[in-house]
């Protein structure tokens, strides 16, 4: 399934670029150490799904695995490889494969997830968890933000 998610910004590129290269491990979570790519970090997390009933915010959290590739240049801004997947109970929870690009005037989270369960899952997609899906995307891009500078 297609996610994307965008928010106005007008931050700093260079200052966006050394907290994404080299601020990592003070606002993503715990490094960890991944063998399979040089280029690519990992980290432990929790991402964060807001939910609101109510008048009531709340918030679903799941204990994650982000995947952040190198920052590389594109066009007059910015662009990194994400991914993410639950550390634990995997075939539960989708997998969200994309790029984060930050560019004067905004930032795009746009990448594709697989929602678990198969065809049900699917199913299951169309009538809720793409709801939490944007949702988890957009606290991602809000994280990304307070990390890099409005």
């Amino acid at each position: 399934m297609h996610l994307r998610a965008a928010r106005p910004w007008n931050g700093d590129l260079e200052r966006a670029r050394v907290v994404l290269d080299e601020g990592l491990p003070t606002w993503l979570g715990r490094p960890l150490p991944d063998r399979s790519d040089a280029n690519r970090r990992l980290f432990e997390t929790d991402l964060i799904v807001p939910l609101q009933g109510s008048g009531t915010a709340f918030v679903f959290r799941k204990a994650a695995l982000v995947e952040i590739g190198e920052i590389a240049p594109d066009g007059n801004g910015l662009r990194v490889e994400v991914g993410w997947r639950s550390a634990t109970l995997a075939p539960l929870f989708p997998v969200f494969v994309g790029n984060l690009a930050l560019a004067p005037g905004r930032i795009v989270l746009d990448g594709f997830y697989a929602p678990p369960g198969g065809e049900v899952g699917v199913i299951l997609d169309r009538a809720l968890l793409n709801m939490a899906a944007r949702r988890t995307a957009g606290w991602f891009i809000s994280r990304v933000v307070d990390a890099i500078g409005e």
